[in-house]
């Protein structure tokens, strides 16, 4: 192992916990306003998740409810910013990206629920 790996690992966060593609999440971001600090909650649901390693990031889309337009952001996932995770629903999907979400409002931009997959023996 080389020293640019060992120095990614001693950056890399160990208290994250296990995201897919189509979750439901909560990203508490640290915001600092001035001379305070303090922690915002950005909900939407995970529709990318690029690169490995310390580089990673996730994409979080949310529907705004004054507008009911789409916001996106990137997050670093192993950033000092990131307060936590906190995954609310599992979700089901069939694509790595669901960049299709972009084009798509209301019910159809749903995804659907992981608990009522059935999974067969295969």
């Amino acid at each position: 192992m080389n020293i640019i790996d060992i120095i990614e690992q001693e950056g890399m966060r160990k208290d994250l916990p296990e995201l897919r593609v189509g979750d439901t999440i909560v990203v508490y971001v640290k915001v600092i306003e001035g001379n305070r600090e303090r922690v915002q909650a950005y909900e939407g649901t995970l529709i990318a998740r690029k690169n490995s390693g310390i580089r990673e990031t996730i994409t979080v889309r949310h529907i705004t409810k004054s507008g009911g337009f789409g916001v996106e952001r990137t997050f670093p996932l192993h950033s000092p910013k990131i307060d936590h995770i906190e995954v609310k629903q599992k979700g089901y999907v069939r694509r790595a990206k669901l960049y299709y979400l972009r084009e798509r409002s209301g019910k159809s931009a749903k995804v659907r629920p992981a608990k009522n997959v059935v999974k067969s023996d295969k």
